[in-house]
Formats: structure tokens, sequence, C-alpha cells
């Protein structure tokens, strides 16, 4: 038997210059491979994150102006009523009964007053105690 010191055949062979090499090395690693993917990963999320919450706003804000929109529409439907009301035939009428105590002819005005209002609006009317700050906190205290 002969010993020959053959080397297995290689379907690639390594070069020695590269093999050797820093940079070769750092580019066949799977570990900067990974690096350098998730670095890729994290370039195209960021921004879509961003665009994502930008668009959250957005539509939140489009919400809100659609409440808003709703809103002004119930409002002018509720005015355009009031409007009609005030002027037909019959709001004439109370206005007229109520503001300028006008009436129809044969009809008889009965007015009924409040006991308790008149009460109240005499209390209100009365004068005004001129005493001084001190003798009302000793009147409060004391008396």
């Amino acid at each position: 038997m002969s010993t020959d010191n053959r080397h297995p055949r290689l379907l690639h062979p390594v070069r020695e210059s590269h093999s050797n090499s820093i940079l070769y090395r750092l580019v066949t690693s799977q570990r900067f491979l990974a690096i350098i993917g998730l670095g890729f990963l994290v370039a195209i999320i960021l921004p879509l994150a961003k665009t994502y919450s930008q668009k959250q706003l957005v539509e939140k804000e489009i919400s809100e102006v659609k409440a808003q929109i709703d809103d002004f529409e119930n409002q002018s439907r509720q005015l355009g009523e009031l409007l009609d009301y005030l002027q037909s035939e019959q709001s004439l009428e109370e206005q007229a009964r109520q503001n300028l105590n006008l009436k129809k002819p044969g009809e008889v005005v009965v007015v009924i007053e409040n006991k308790n209002a008149a009460a109240s609006q005499a209390a209100a009317n009365s004068p005004i105690s001129e005493d001084s700050n001190l003798s009302k906190w000793r009147r409060y205290f004391f008396n």
C-alpha cells in the first residue's frame, strides 16, 4: 500500500487567499447574513408602522368629522322644523295671544296669578339691610 497524501476532492475548491480573508469569512457567515436580513426587516417595518399609525389617526379624524356632520344635519333639520312652525298660522295666533294680549271675538281672557311667585317677587323688592359685615357675622354666629 502506498501512502498518498491525497486530499478529498471538493466541489468548490477553497482558495487559500479567500479562506484567510476576514471579509470573505464575514460575508459567508450565517450570523452576518441574519443580521443583514434583520436590518432590512427593521428598515421595512418601521416606515410601515408609521404609515399605519398615521392612517389610524386620519380615520379617527374622519369619523369625528362625520359625527359632527350628522350633528349639524340634525340641528339643521330641527331648526327647519322650528322655522316652519313659527311661520304657521297656529304659531302666529299663539304669539299674538301671549305677547300682545289679543283675543278672538267672543272669547273671555282669564288671568291666573301664582301666589308663590308674587311673594318671592315682593321679597326680592324689599330693601336690603345695610349692616356692616362685622354685625352680620356676629348675628350669624351668636343669634
